[in-house]
């Protein structure tokens, strides 16, 4: 097995870490205290080709192949969480859906829009009743004349407040699971879309837009079907297959981020006259840490290679998922603990990264789902 990256790849890494350490990292800090995301960076990714980097050239994406959206990712997530989320959506969640399962028309109308920036998009799947349950969907889709009525609300949407796009998703048929929902594109100037801010303060990710999405007789065109009929829910599952993939890479970056600043705080902070990585409790923290985030980035790699090459990657990337979000609040927490009480304030960026770590637990499937997933391809289920 060949663990060396192609020049495409090194490539796609090098503008990446440019672009973050030169361009996001100083808006970071503010960004996150404010609780405002800043859009002037959108069309800046789309020039660099970001936004829709795994679409395919034909419909203006980059084309990138799965292992070089991870390093993609893996960039942003070592910066700022809130922007890699923003992509993370963008791209995987909404864009790649719509390459997958959209209609020609649909892919040449909104695929190349997304990718420049001149349009977001977001994901409308959570309600408040079917987080984790996404069978138990009750937003509903009622057939009228030459299109559909939508009813219901969305929580928790990121990209939400900006989003010229929203993919939602609604029950046709009450009567069946997951076989009734369908997909559907909504453009959110559409009569009934409303949005609002969700209440409250976020633990983390605070940059981002979360959004409390209501369809009040939301009418849509038959033609704005993502998929078939009944389909909905194979497009919410391989959408998050594809998004979490990339919340891995961004939790291989905060651990990442989370070591260097650990590294750099123990080799200059002195206590009883030698330096902090002198003393041996902190060579095995910095040291376990390292293990850990190693083995979470091979983890990552490893998905992404598998999904390249075309073989079944959901184990795989639910491995991946569980393993770093899991490394990544583990490296912030001792992060914060050995920088003390500097780590306990937004004067070090670790306090930022345990917050942000603990959304990456949450995000496309908690933990716990993760769990389950790859039991139940391990030995089946009855």
């Amino acid at each position: 097995m060949d663990f060396a990256l192609t020049p495409e790849q090194q490539k796609v890494q090098s503008v990446a870490r440019q672009f973050a350490e030169q361009e996001v990292a100083p808006l970071a800090r503010s960004a996150d205290e404010q609780g405002e995301f800043p859009h002037n960076l959108v069309k800046r990714m789309g020039e660099l080709g970001f936004l829709a980097g795994p679409v395919d050239k034909r419909y203006s994406g980059s084309g990138m192949d799965a292992v070089s959206y991870v390093l993609l990712c893996e960039e942003l997530g070592r910066v700022d969480s809130s922007i890699r989320g923003f992509l993370t959506v963008q791209a995987s969640l909404v864009a790649l859906s719509i390459q997958e399962w959209g209609s020609e028309e649909q892919k040449s109308l909104y695929l190349p829009k997304l990718a420049s920036g001149d349009w977001i998009g977001c994901y409308a799947l959570t309600k408040p009743e079917a987080g984790s349950d996404v069978a138990n969907i009750a937003s509903t889709a009622t057939k009228d004349g030459t299109g559909y009525l939508l009813q219901g609300e969305k929580i928790w949407i990121t990209n939400g407040l900006s989003a010229h796009l929203a993919i939602v998703f609604a029950r046709q048929e009450r009567t069946t699971r997951h076989k009734g929902i369908c997909a559907f594109l909504v453009e959110t100037d559409t009569p009934g879309f409303q949005r609002v801010p969700m209440p409250d303060k976020e633990l983390g990710h605070r940059a981002s837009e979360h959004a409390h999405i209501t369809l009040a007789q939301c009418r849509v065109p038959e033609n704005a079907l993502l998929g078939s009929p009944g389909e909905g829910f194979k497009v919410a599952m391989s959408a998050l297959e594809s998004g979490r993939l990339g919340v891995a890479a961004g939790a291989v970056g905060i651990g990442q981020a989370c070591l260097d600043a650990c590294i750099a705080f123990a080799r200059q902070r002195r206590q009883f006259g030698q330096r902090l990585a002198d003393f041996e409790m902190i060579q095995a923290t910095i040291a376990n840490m390292a293990a850990d985030i190693a083995a979470a980035r091979l983890l990552t790699y490893r998905a992404a290679w598998q999904k390249d090459r075309g073989e079944p990657a959901t184990r795989a990337t639910s491995i991946a998922k569980l393993f770093a979000t899991e490394a990544a609040m583990k490296a912030a927490s001792e992060a914060v603990l050995l920088h003390g009480n500097r780590g306990y304030s937004n004067k070090y960026p670790v306090e930022r990264y345990y917050r942000d770590s603990k959304g990456l637990q949450i995000y496309e499937g908690t933990s716990h789902i993760q769990r389950i997933i790859i039991a139940r391809d391990l030995v089946g289920r009855t």
